[in-house]
């Protein structure tokens, strides 16, 4: 069996799929793509994604199955400099909950919550 990294896929459960959208879209300065489920059960929108390169795809996910909140698992958003999507996340609707600090060799991070109340994660190497 090959190497695998741990994580191959995520989801971020929200209330309102539009108005999740978007506040990603604008903190991270990306667009996110419709996608379907083949369940039918739930609506989705990913996050652009190379299945290829280093690191995992994911979606915002609307479900009767789970729900969002504050205290779980926290997805960590690669960047170039966390500071310039952390300073998006007040005007798109969000809170940052702890400002860019030093992980020591791994750079820096910043923690945020989403308009869902989802915590999330900003990180870069300077």
């Amino acid at each position: 069996m090959s190497k695998m990294n741990a994580v191959g896929w995520f989801d971020i459960y929200v209330n309102e799929l539009d108005r999740a959208a978007a506040f990603y879209e604008t903190v991270l300065g990306r667009k996110l793509e419709p996608m379907g489920d083949p369940t039918g059960q739930t609506q989705m929108m990913s996050f652009p994604a190379d299945m290829s390169s280093y690191g995992a795809a994911g979606a915002l996910t609307k479900s009767e199955h789970a729900a969002p909140g504050a205290g779980g698992t926290v997805v960590y958003f690669s960047a170039e400099d966390c500071a310039v999507e952390e300073a998006r996340v007040a005007n798109a609707g969000g809170k940052v909950v702890r400002p860019k600090f030093s992980i020591g060799e791994f750079g820096w991070v910043t923690l945020c919550q989403d308009t869902e109340g989802n915590m999330f994660g900003l990180n870069s190497l300077r």
